[in-house]
């Protein structure tokens, strides 16, 4: 008797490795190579003038400091939406759900003037943080919101789908042992959601890196103050410094994945440690 052949929807493993790195090799690798050469075409000293300088210095302390900031607000308050469209029932609670999808549909830089109009000193919220002597449009705070606003998404679609397969009879034993409603929190349905709280985290994190449209219009793009690096690497551009574009570019992608590397391992870290338990 023959025995039985699993027959594969896809080809098998040799095929689809070879598809696989030809695909990633076309549109990550070789784009990525040509900026490192690019940068390249500088002398080391010309390269270690460019990022060195204290214009870039600012951009780069600016981008990763709002960016780190509105990934965390995201990763709290995401997670907070996702819990409540998951274990709640409501009414409109299908509106709710879709408009968490919208930043994905707006073009961004019409999120950057929807935002602009509403924080600027006299727009609908501007004017009542201008009253209080505070000032939101064309500073730190109001590039943080627009980061806030782009990457919220990704930590509710990264939480959602676990709280929603996760099985309620875990809570009701630890309840049923005695835990309150913190202690199940903390001990069971957190670190069953951590892994997915860290991904959403790293997606929204990576997304702010990048961002450029909802940016530009509410941070007002001031060097030294508001000036965001792909901003930065927009102007040299326009000013026809491509080598010096690219090497501020290749800069802020090897801090980019390193800081997403060190994500993804605690967030690898974090998933082994949940499954052992």
């Amino acid at each position: 008797m023959k025995p039985f052949k699993h027959h594969r929807v896809l080809p098998g493993f040799g095929i689809s490795m070879g598809f696989t790195l030809v695909y990633l090799s076309l549109i990550v690798l070789l784009p990525l190579a040509v900026l490192f050469l690019k940068a390249a075409t500088l002398s080391f000293a010309d390269f270690w003038q460019t990022v060195t300088n204290e214009r870039v210095i600012a951009a780069f302390r600016l981008t990763f400091y709002t960016s780190f900031a509105a990934a965390l607000v995201n990763a709290v308050f995401g997670t907070l939406i996702a819990w409540v469209i998951v274990r709640y029932e409501f009414l409109g609670k299908r509106i709710v759900d879709a408009l968490v999808d919208l930043p994905f549909a707006i073009p961004t830089a019409v999120a950057g003037i929807a935002l602009t109009t509403l924080y600027a000193p006299n727009g609908w919220f501007g004017q009542f943080f201008t009253s209080l002597g505070m000032k939101i449009s064309f500073t730190p705070a109001g590039i943080m919101i627009a980061l806030i606003f782009i990457g919220l998404p990704f930590v509710v679609r990264s939480v959602q789908p676990v709280l929603q397969d996760m099985e309620k009879q875990y809570e009701e034993a630890a309840a049923t042992l005695g835990a309150n409603s913190r202690q199940i929190f903390h001990k069971v349905i957190l670190p069953a959601i951590s892994p997915a709280i860290l991904s959403g985290f790293a997606l929204a994190f990576a997304r702010a890196l990048g961002e450029y449209g909802s940016v530009v219009f509410i941070a007002g793009n001031m060097p030294m103050k508001t000036e965001i690096v792909p901003l930065l690497i927009i102007t040299k551009l326009e000013q026809f410094d491509y080598a010096g574009a690219a090497a501020v570019a290749a800069v802020m992608l090897l801090i980019s994945f390193i800081l997403l590397l060190l994500i993804n391992l605690w967030q690898w870290r974090t998933a082994k440690k949940h499954q052992v338990i």
